[in-house]
């Protein structure tokens, strides 16, 4: 196939994805403090996790003052049924305008033009691309018609690919890009690549799997330069997913099969210094990487659920101090059990600003531990009941007890 220098123009509030080694879209594991975490260890460019377009329309757009972020919210359509308590508000998606400009790709999950243009509308000022996400193979995307569904329909992805270049991306001067995975045949790959680089999209992303290969499974890469080489003739951007495992082969892959950029995902998602080369020191110890992970988290009050997932993947699981993280509920524990002493009063104040501080043993627990037998049990109350009872409790022997079982004994 003879290359061309055609290029799809880069707009002017959009990045190129040429020369950039990048953060994957990961549901939990590309949130905010990850997203920081790994540009500050190197990543050229960061992927949020995929965020369905309906539970973004509607929301919210806040300024955060405490923590600089720009936050989508919208309040839980769990509850109200107890209308003396107020409803509660979820966050669905946060971003630093200052720390991530220019950097954010934002992922979208979507199988309707009209409702992906919708969503993205909301926070293309922000960001400086909008990705489909038209490889995810997990039932929760797929069985709406969403992620790698999408491969099976790809005149309607093409369509929402045109509806985002046109009405969003052309709008606000952002590029627009697709994530995709292996079809059966290199045939049907190419001819789906064709037709999405027709759209006006600026990038193309291949997961190096077929949708019903499992992450364990190893990355197929034989299709990876005929697709780049489609890629290239249409002048979009391509870059390959898949088993990569630090920024060093990154750049050797990308010369390798000719690809424009490469995709780190679950590499950074266990230690983000994997986007530092060799030359920089490599691999940081994973107690150093998670100092600064709690620092970016604690400084934007990322949802404790989230930071305690992803200390769960940054602490090796063999180690007690896994365990004990484990077993955390707040920031202030983690930070005890991590020994980091020095964010301990930042913790407390997140803490309290979450509703989630450490709460002490107030007095319906100390009325429930003296009315409830279950809860003497545990306190060793019954014990001391029972003891004063059997100095006046006849001996089994003398109720008759085992009399039975000792004459039948004998009789043997």
């Amino acid at each position: 196939m003879t290359s061309s220098s055609r290029r799809v123009p880069i707009p002017k509030n959009g990045v190129d994805y040429r020369g950039k080694v990048v953060l994957a879209p990961m549901v939990r594991s590309g949130e905010l403090p990850s997203r920081l975490l790994a540009l500050k260890y190197g990543a050229d460019l960061v992927w949020g996790p995929e965020t369905i377009d309906k539970s973004m329309i509607g929301t919210t757009k806040r300024i955060n003052p405490v923590t600089s972020t720009i936050d989508y919210s919208r309040v839980s359509s769990n509850g109200g049924r107890n209308p003396s308590v107020p409803l509660k508000e979820s966050n669905i998606y946060r971003l630093h305008p200052a720390q991530e400009h220019g950097r954010l790709i934002f992922q979208i999950g979507t199988s309707s033009p009209t409702t992906a243009v919708e969503a993205a509308r909301l926070v293309a000022p922000h960001v400086a691309g909008i990705d489909v996400n038209a490889g995810c193979p997990k039932p929760f995307s797929t069985s709406g018609g969403m992620g790698a569904a999408l491969l099976q329909t790809p005149d309607h992805l093409a369509l929402i690919l045109s509806a985002l270049v046109t009405e969003v991306g052309n709008v606000h001067d952002i590029g627009i890009s697709v994530k995709i995975r292996l079809l059966e045949t290199p045939e049907m790959t190419e001819a789906l690549v064709r037709k999405l680089c027709g759209t006006g999209i600026t990038g193309l992303t291949v997961h190096c799997r077929t949708t019903p290969m499992r992450p364990s499974e190893r990355a197929i890469r034989d299709q990876l330069r005929m697709i780049a080489d489609v890629c290239r003739h249409e002048g979009v951007a391509c870059v390959m997913n898949g088993d990569v495992k630090n920024r060093d082969e990154a750049q050797q892959l990308m010369q390798e099969f000719r690809v424009d950029g490469a995709m780190l995902a679950t590499a950074a998602e266990a230690n983000p210094s994997s986007f530092r080369t060799n030359e920089e020191g490599g691999l940081l110890p994973w107690r150093e990487v998670v100092q600064e992970y709690m620092k970016i988290a604690l400084d934007v009050d990322n949802k404790w659920g989230n930071t305690k997932f992803t200390l769960g993947q940054l602490i090796p699981g063999k180690l007690e101090v896994y365990r004990q993280v484990t077993r955390c509920k707040c920031y202030t524990e983690a930070c005890e059990a991590l020994d980091l002493n020095e964010l301990l009063d930042q913790a407390r104040a997140v803490d309290e600003r979450l509703s989630i501080s450490r709460i002490p043993e107030v007095a319906a627990v100390s009325n429930a531990k003296s009315n409830n037998k279950t809860a003497q049990a545990a306190g060793g109350r019954i014990g001391v009941e029972r003891s004063s009872t059997s100095e006046t409790r006849p001996a089994l022997s003398e109720r008759g007890v085992g009399r039975s079982t000792a004459k039948a004994a004998l009789a043997v």
